[in-house]
């Protein structure tokens, strides 16, 4: 079948009709059948619409449709039913009012899962991104993790099947400050359980500095892993074998992958590399095409899914373009050891010329790491909001988000073992398009220097 049949076009035609229309319920509906058919519909800029055959795997329609299972919460920044950000919470009545409607908020939320015509399902206004947008699939049903460089402590708690939050999650949501309740023992002694675990995953850390990788070695079953890469896949689909597979041959990392729109076939390596590698390789795709490419997914916005998506205690910025001659995994986490230290990259860089220019700098404390590889620490990265969903186009992205993350960051003392072949996402990119997004995001980073003092 190399042709949609009459049908399936009537059926695309319809549904484009639609949502001109606004009607996205019908729009939905017709999306399910011309898949029944099929194919896969996308959406191409000025209502029109594309046709493919149905690939061998599933397909999300959009970035923002992969539904998530938990919700991250800041607790320094709680605002709703009153509340300031700052000022604690007090009363067990307040305490139980608020901690409804950010349940019924955060419920209805996953319900609504992707789409914007669905978000008048919510009981109440939609929870801040700051507060409550950065979520994630959860390895297990329930569970509360801290990190001392996120913004005043962000915890973490997955939503159950029933789609409501743990009890002590949403004790400790709730009651921030030190009052009493009748389950906070229960509270300490998860916390207790918590930082043991956390504990216990860096001294294994250390010690398998020793002699074995143990940059993101496989955790055991059902335990958060230490560390995963994060890669967006745009197309190249020989680049991103190579690279996939000089990370698999290098490191123990896991891989959490997003392939948008499959474009020349980069969908389908990526699924025959998770086939190839299902234990080390996660993969989510989606029929939105990137906006670099004619379609509508934003950088910032798949790298912030794919940052709610992964578990890991480190989360790894990689681009297919960066190929491992060796483990240049390890030095990176090991940098976070430090204290302050939020983020740490195999580049880095300075502004100069009141920030009209960028000087290579490192090793050591830089202002901004550049895209082709760095790690964070993931709750630290959902506690600004993840990465910047205005950016659409990568360039300058990086240095954006850089000045977005509180504590340092910096590149390792000794040169990592990689090597960048040619930057396709950047080269290959329309130059037009290129520098109009560039100036975009590049505005923003202007303005934020600005802000901090640092032109």
């Amino acid at each position: 079948m190399t042709e949609p049949s009459r049908d399936v076009v009537e059926l695309a035609e319809r549904r484009a009709q639609a949502r001109a229309e606004r009607d996205f319920v019908s729009a939905d509906n017709l999306r399910d059948e011309i898949a029944a058919a099929g194919w896969i519909v996308h959406d191409t800029p000025g209502g029109g619409f594309e046709l493919t055959a149905k690939p061998p795997f599933e397909v999300w329609p959009t970035v923002e449709s992969i539904p998530v299972t938990a919700v991250v919460v800041d607790i320094s920044r709680l605002d709703q039913g009153g509340s300031k950000a700052g000022q604690a919470l007090t009363g067990s009545e307040d305490r139980a009012r608020q901690w409804e409607q950010a349940r019924d908020q955060a419920v209805a939320a996953e319900r609504a899962g992707d789409r914007p015509e669905r978000s008048h399902e919510g009981a109440g206004p939609a929870l801040k991104p700051q507060h409550a947008e950065a979520a994630r699939v959860a390895n297990e049903a329930s569970g509360v993790v801290d990190d001392p460089t996120a913004p005043g402590g962000m915890i973490e708690t997955a939503l159950t099947r029933a789609g409501t939050p743990s009890m002590v999650a949403s004790q400790l949501l709730w009651d921030g400050s030190s009052a009493t309740s009748r389950i906070d023992q229960v509270i300490a002694d998860h916390e207790k359980s918590v930082h043991r675990a956390a504990e216990e995953a860096l001294d294994r850390d250390r010690r398998e500095q020793a002699g074995e990788p143990s940059s993101g070695a496989p955790a055991e079953q059902n335990e958060r892993p230490l560390v995963s890469v994060g890669i967006l896949v745009d197309g190249w689909p020989d680049d991103l074998r190579t690279c996939v597979e000089s990370l698999i041959a290098h490191t123990s990392a896991q891989i959490v992958a997003l392939d948008l729109g499959d474009v020349d076939g980069a969908g389908a390596m990526l699924h025959e590399l998770a086939q190839r590698y299902p234990d080390r390789v996660k993969a989510w795709h989606v029929a939105e095409k990137p906006h670099w490419r004619e379609g509508s997914a934003g950088w910032g916005a798949a790298r912030s899914k794919l940052l709610h998506l992964d578990n890991a205690q480190v989360h790894v910025v990689l681009e297919t373009s960066t190929v491992f001659e060796g483990d240049a995994i390890t030095p990176l986490v090991h940098a976070l050891d430090a204290d302050g230290v939020a983020a740490a990259g195999w580049r880095g860089v300075i502004p100069a010329n009141n920030g009209h220019q960028w000087a290579e700098a490192g090793p050591g404390e830089v202002k901004a790491l550049l895209g082709h590889l760095f790690a964070v620490r993931r709750l630290t990265a959902l506690g600004v909001g993840g990465f910047p969903e205005r950016a659409r186009f990568s360039r300058h992205a990086d240095l954006e988000f850089s000045l977005n993350l509180p504590g340092k960051l910096v590149v390792p003392e000794k040169d990592l073992p990689v090597r960048e072949e040619r930057h396709r996402g950047y080269h290959d990119v329309d130059p037009e398009y290129r520098d109009k997004e560039s100036r975009r995001t590049y505005d923003r980073v202007l303005k934020r220097l600005r802000e901090t003092g640092d032109d």
